[in-house]
């Protein structure tokens, strides 16, 4: 059994930690304050007191879905009479677009439900129109799990996939979909979508391509702390062999209006003791968000004194999240993110979606330069 003291001795002596490490970091004879701390200790090494933001407007395409998982809110069958069915069109996407341009944004994250009626030739429209017309915005579109969904319709490679979307403008994916990567409990919560391997596969041929690309896990349902470290030492391994991944978001489980609406959320101190352990697990990743739609501002706020350095964005239009019963506020300002991360003791720092550094002028235009480093204050202050 592992003990605090010999995991410390691991983290100080640059070791890597064993999946018997992070079960018993996930269990209750582990202080979550202390765990807390060394994972601060680590981010810290990392990135220095730099924490990041970006501005950033989302985009649902539909929310009509095949896949019609138990832990999602969000989707909805193909049935013309459900008064919750929508399918967003090109001018009210271009029309957010402009938004997010006028914002001051520099990304548009685009993620939308597995259309059965769709062909991929209305994503791939989606991606190039968008960027035909914003072509400054950074598009982090479509997860692995619509990719393996469009290669199927399409009867073709991921790779083809992959190289016809890069061309159409794509910049990087989103790390969604991963949920919780062992067969039993995926059999449970999203029988009918990509399975582990498949989501795997996906990212390692996007990193081939150039892409980079987050991960993420959802926890806070049946998972168990062995479930959890499966998946975190499989993201690792990937990363060690690809090194595409950019961050890995936590994301906490929100039940209500699903088929796991009797399930209880996750706590606040398991909401931390994930981002603290996450943080001690993926050594290989520079980047451990605390997504604030998901955690609540507060929590992820307390989330920057555990290991995370990111707190996502503006995050205009989020819909998924919320639709499950997370109360966070419907968008944050630059103001108030900057606010949020100086009052933890932080630097902030803007970024693109590639991790570099955005100057913006008081005219309000923006460039980047090329690494992000900490030391700069917020440009609005």
């Amino acid at each position: 059994m592992p003990t605090f003291p010999e995991i410390r001795r691991k983290i100080e002596a640059g070791r890597r930690l064993s999946a018997a490490d992070g079960e018993w970091l996930f269990s209750s004879a582990a202080d979550v304050h202390a765990v807390g701390e060394l994972a601060d200790e680590v981010r810290r090494r990392k990135v220095g007191d730099a924490a990041y933001y970006n501005l950033n407007l989302h985009i649902n395409p539909t929310n009509v879905c095949k896949f019609r998982c138990a832990l999602c809110a969000y989707s909805c069958d193909d049935d013309l009479g459900d008064p919750r069915r929508y399918e967003m069109s090109l001018d009210e996407m271009l029309a957010r677009g402009r938004e997010a341009e006028e914002a001051g944004c520099t990304e548009l994250h685009l993620v939308s439900g597995a259309h059965p009626g769709k062909p991929f030739e209305w994503y791939r429209d989606i991606t190039a129109r968008l960027h035909a017309a914003f072509p400054q915005l950074h598009l982090k579109a479509w997860t692995a799990v619509e990719i393996d969904h469009f290669a199927r319709i399409a009867q073709r490679s991921v790779a083809s996939i992959l190289e016809e979307l890069i061309a159409s403008g794509l910049g990087s994916m989103p790390g969604g979909g991963a949920e919780i990567f062992d067969p039993q409990v995926r059999a449970h919560i999203c029988p009918r979508k990509a399975d582990a391997r498949t989501w795997l596969d996906v990212h390692r041929e996007a990193h081939r391509l150039g892409l980079r690309t987050n991960a993420s896990m959802l926890y806070g349902h049946i998972e168990t702390a062995e479930h959890r470290v499966d998946h975190l030492v499989r993201l690792r391994q990937l990363q060690d062999e690809t090194g595409g991944f950019q961050a890995f978001v936590p994301l906490k489980f929100h039940p209500d209006n699903t088929a796991m609406s009797q399930r209880r959320p996750a706590s606040s101190l398991d909401d931390l003791r994930v981002v603290a352990v996450s943080r001690l697990m993926l050594d290989n990743f520079d980047h451990v968000k605390a997504y604030w739609i998901s955690l609540g501002v507060g929590v992820a706020q307390t989330a920057l004194a555990y290991g995370a350095d990111d707190l996502d964005g503006t995050v205009r239009h989020e819909r998924i999240h919320h639709e499950a019963g997370a109360t966070s506020p419907t968008a944050l300002s630059v103001e108030q993110l900057c606010e949020l991360i100086v009052q933890a003791g932080r630097t902030p720092v803007e970024r693109d979606s590639l991790y570099r550094r955005v100057v913006r002028t008081k005219q309000g235009a923006w460039s980047v330069q090329s690494q992000a480093n900490g030391g700069d204050r917020c440009d609005t202050d």
